[in-house]
């Protein structure tokens, strides 16, 4: 079998397989749904309801500081505050899959010694559950930014947001397991990510010297997109073709780093 080939079945499995996982074991990954959702909020007054508070009131905090007491201009149609509300809230969902994901096996790393169940599904806990939440609170911020012609949008954005995601919540799994140290740098990661995305200003307004960082970052690729999308601001042909190319280009990988890795998680953990 010649390496392309190989290849393209691993793409091909990297794709499906998590979605025949999900759905086989539809059952058992409600009720890890559930527990994990129950540890996160469980001794606390407001219980699941924190899930959705969280986002609320960072939304809210952002909106008074920039709308309010900064005042802040912005050289596009779109004021401020509405181009970067709907950019973090995107960042926001990304940013927590990912970091999730890095910790996911070693956070059921106890249950799953004590239970044999497939592994497989873990990685997509994360997934799942942000997307639930980011649903709703994307849907709800861009209904009152631009109206409620934009929620099917909105939650069209975390849809394909997720899967996107999807080879890089194995990858990250399975690195964040047999290499803690990158446990340590990646929050750093994350916020350089940040800044280096078009979330607290425009990709015309990087200077002409750095537009390389933006063309390098596929998350300034999916910002303009999604920004596109909700907001009608201008897009590129290559801010779709790059981050479809790489989420090609580690489905395949991604799935094979996980499946021949799978024998020896139980004893890392």
């Amino acid at each position: 079998m010649t390496i392309i080939k190989r290849y393209l079945i691993a793409t091909y499995a990297g794709f499906w397989a998590p979605f025949q996982a999900a759905y086989t074991h539809r059952y058992l990954l409600f009720l890890l749904f559930k527990r994990d959702i129950t540890t996160r909020t469980s001794g606390t007054l407001l219980g699941d309801a924190w899930l959705l508070v969280q986002p609320g009131l960072q939304i809210l905090a952002f909106w008074f500081l920039l709308d309010i007491v900064l005042k802040i201009k912005f050289p596009s149609r779109v004021s401020f505050v509405d181009y970067f509300l709907v950019g973090m809230l995107s960042w926001l969902f990304i940013s927590e899959v990912l970091s999730r994901s890095l910790n996911v096996l070693s956070e059921f790393g106890g249950l799953y010694r004590r239970a044999v169940f497939p592994v497989l599904i873990l990685p997509l806990l994360p997934l799942l559950l942000s997307a639930l939440l980011y649903i709703i609170v994307m849907g709800v911020t861009v209904g009152l930014l631009e109206g409620i012609n934009s929620i099917p949008i909105a939650i069209l954005t975390i849809l394909l947001l997720s899967i996107w995601l999807i080879p890089f919540c194995y990858i990250l799994a399975i690195i964040g397991l047999f290499i803690k140290d990158i446990g340590q740098f990646f929050p750093f990661l994350i916020s350089v990510s940040l800044y280096l995305s078009p979330i607290l200003y425009m990709p015309s307004q990087m200077p002409e010297s750095m537009q390389w960082v933006l063309i390098m970052n596929p998350i300034a690729d999916l910002m303009a997109l999604i920004h596109a999308g909700i907001q009608e601001l201008s897009w590129t042909w290559g801010n779709i073709w790059r981050p479809l190319m790489l989420w090609l280009l580690l489905l395949g990988p991604g799935w094979v780093l996980f499946r021949r890795a799978e024998p020896h998680i139980r004893e890392m953990l």
